[in-house]
């Protein structure tokens, strides 16, 4: 396979998603502003996204993908796969099912455990309501998370690389009827806020019917049948269940950072959601892309006790993911508060809406190498059947941020970290008047991913699956040093353009340009200049078939 032509797949449809995405907060924010309502409806959003990829992305792709491959490709043949296929979907949906009428019913009390404090009665009723419309979205997207497995299993990314960009169609669309029916009527923003929510639902419907297509294309024909616990489901099961709780570790990471954004004052939550869009831009792009892709090889190779092959497949991943997530870390760190003015600034989201906000990308990208890192080693332990190991990692990763938040590192810092967060080089922070209870969970996560990494790459190490080459470090190296100009660059480029971020329409656009401009040209210039970039290992990404 090439691998740089499945991540480019992967990732240009995973970049159209992210960009939709980008369009659907920047709508949201003009739309809704930064306040409890906003608050409550992200609350809502984040509780089924994260049954979602505790139970269906991460744990059931890592053990399902790899079983139903086998079928396929095995002597049972497309037959094999199907009657698999159909068995597991049995018994999948009616524990989704059930799941989700048991959280439906015990959502007051799942609302009660995150905000832990005083709320007011209306606002603690509008994040139920919020949560019980939404979360049965969880069955609808994690059937397709099923049939996403089986495309990928033949290669064909492209449908389950596409299907978010539905979501985020779906709520601009809601949105923009939204706005007009409150500039019409008067509305406030908690109705508003309700329609929305119910738009996810509608949205999990259309992206259920589109897999459903695709996978009726590729011969498949998913079939609803009396659930019966077979050999080959159980053991997809035991197989799942300890991906299941690794994936839990990250997202209890999850809740418990809701929980102590809770304890910080209104609007925090949608502080943290709109940095976490532009940090889950190349995180998304790059990461998640790379993961899907290497996985088949990097199970090929292993299964063929190939350890050159497995090996420069790992160190190609590695170093194509460095060589955009840290040009892209860099310039969010620079330009924080610049970018989050330029594409959410306006109607409902003010200026210090905007300033906090970047405090918070500014802290949380520092993160962002070790977040698409994870992502990019995790699938050397799944190609070896290694499930626990991300496990291990992903709970002390979990105990060093909860350990971080407990000590107010996240609610309340002070004393010295304050005078060692106002060292850092980071120009967007301005800590005085604004707070930055905020940017220190921010701060505690990415502790937390650093620690993940190490560890991962360690147990790679002593087990010798696989040790970083030389070549790779120095190279690395040589981006850090073009990224290092980059960033000089973009001071200099921010500082003059300043009177550009928060004007009209085309005066952002203009900004904008000039800084993706100044970047792109400085980085990747210098890059060339001090072989940060291997030209022929470039080539050799886009040959057609892995060497």
């Amino acid at each position: 396979m090439s691998l740089l032509k499945h991540v480019g797949t992967i990732g240009g449809l995973t970049m159209v998603s992210r960009v939709a995405g980008m369009a659907r907060e920047m709508i949201f924010s003009r739309v809704l502003g930064a306040n409890a309502v906003t608050d409550a409806w992200f609350q809502a959003f984040i509780i089924p996204n994260v049954f979602r990829r505790l139970f269906a992305e991460g744990a059931f792709s890592a053990a399902f993908v790899p079983m139903f491959s086998k079928r396929l490709h095995g002597e049972g043949g497309l037959e094999s796969a199907r009657n698999f296929s159909d068995d597991v979907l049995s018994v999948f949906l009616p524990v989704l099912i059930a799941l989700t009428a048991i959280l439906e019913l015990a959502m007051p009390g799942v609302i009660w455990i995150l905000a832990d404090k005083p709320v007011d009665p209306g606002e603690f009723d509008m994040a139920v309501d919020f949560a019980r419309i939404m979360f049965p979205y969880i069955v609808l997207v994690s059937m397709v998370t099923l049939f996403t497995g089986m495309l990928n299993s033949v290669s064909r990314f492209a449908p389950g690389a596409s299907f978010p960009i539905i979501l985020n169609l779906v709520l601009i669309a809601a949105l923009l009827i939204g706005e007009r029916w409150m500039d019409a009527t008067g509305a406030s923003v908690e109705q508003t806020a309700y329609w929305i929510a119910w738009a996810v639902a509608g949205a999990g419907v259309m992206q259920l019917l589109w897999l459903l297509i695709w996978v009726r294309v590729e011969g498949f024909r998913p079939r609803l049948l009396w659930p019966r616990l077979t050999p080959e489901v159980k053991r997809l099961g035991i197989i799942a269940l300890p991906a299941a709780i690794g994936g839990g570790a990250y997202q209890i990471n999850t809740l418990v950072q809701l929980y102590f954004l809770n304890q910080l004052e209104s609007g925090s939550v949608s502080y943290m959601n709109y940095a976490d869009r532009l940090n889950q831009l190349p995180l998304g792009i790059i990461g998640i892309a790379l993961s899907t892709a290497i996985l088949p090889t990097l199970s090929k190779f292993v299964g063929g006790k190939n350890r050159e092959g497995a090996d420069r497949v790992q160190s190609d991943a590695i170093e194509l993911a460095m060589l955009l997530t840290i040009p892209a870390a860099v310039a969010l760190a620079i330009c924080a508060t610049p970018f989050v003015t330029m594409i959410f600034q306006g109607g409902r989201f003010d200026l210090a809406d905007a300033a906090v906000t970047g405090n918070v990308l500014a802290v949380l990208v520092l993160g962002l190498p070790a977040y698409v890192l994870v992502k990019v080693l995790v699938p050397n332990f799944y190609a070896r059947a290694d499930t626990r190991t991300p496990v291990v990692a992903a709970f002390i990763s979990l105990g060093v941020f909860v350990t971080a938040c407990v000590l107010n590192l996240g609610i309340s810092i002070g004393g010295s970290l304050d005078l060692w967060l106002a060292t850092l080089p980071l120009p967007t922070l301005e800590f005085e008047g604004l707070g930055y209870g905020v940017p220190g969970i921010a701060l505690a996560s990415v502790v937390g991913a650093w620690i993940n990494v190490a560890f991962l790459l360690l147990v790679l190490s002593r087990r010798g699956h696989y040790r970083p080459p030389g070549a790779l470090v120095l190279r690395i190296a040589r981006q850090l040093l073009a990224a290092a100009a980059m960033g000089a660059a973009l001071w200099f480029a921010r500082d003059l353009l300043t009177g550009y971020f928060a004007a009209g329409l085309l005066a952002r656009l203009f900004a904008l340009a000039v800084l993706v401009a100044c970047a792109a040209v400085v980085y990747f210039g210098v890059a060339f200049a001090v072989g940060a970039i291997d030209r022929q290992r470039i080539a050799t990404l886009t040959k057609k078939k892995a060497p």
